[in-house]
């Protein structure tokens, strides 16, 4: 399993870098030729995980978020980690409809829709507190 390419992105955990984060990921995706589909896909679940980390990770306080993008063998590995609060009960959190913050009208489907939209989903307490994001999306271009 060799590493084809490579990208790590740090931003500021702000609702305005949502989509520079999407954007910067979709196009390091590029490069596989993905189709439009695969690059909504991929932009849809990577917008989800940042905004999970800005309302629940930092509460809307300052953070940081690092986005690591790898391309091996046609599969593109994304990991978007923070240094937030972190879930006490991760398999919870993954639950269809469950949020915290309910008062900001937050459907809690955050989770499902990466699910939805990548082929595989982690979600993993990060060494430094907080939590640690992984997907995969099989490129078939």
């Amino acid at each position: 399993m060799k590493v084809e390419n490579e990208m790590t992105l740090i931003i500021p955990a702000l609702s305005k870098n949502e989509s520079f984060a999407r954007s910067t990921v979709a196009a390091f995706a590029v490069e596989m030729d993905p189709s439009l589909e695969e690059i909504n896909d991929i932009k849809t679940a990577v917008c989800e995980a940042v905004t999970n980390s800005i309302v629940h990770g930092y509460k809307k306080q300052q953070g940081t978020i690092t986005i690591n993008g790898k391309i091996i063998d046609k599969v593109l590995h994304i990991t978007i980690s923070d240094n937030g609060v972190g879930i006490e009960d991760i398999e919870m959190a993954r639950q269809p409809y469950f949020t915290t913050r309910p008062e900001d009208e937050r459907t809690g489907m955050g989770f499902t829709v990466m699910e939805t939209f990548m082929d595989t989903l982690e979600v993993l307490p990060n060494e430094n507190g907080g939590l640690k994001v992984i997907m995969t999306k099989t490129i078939k271009g």
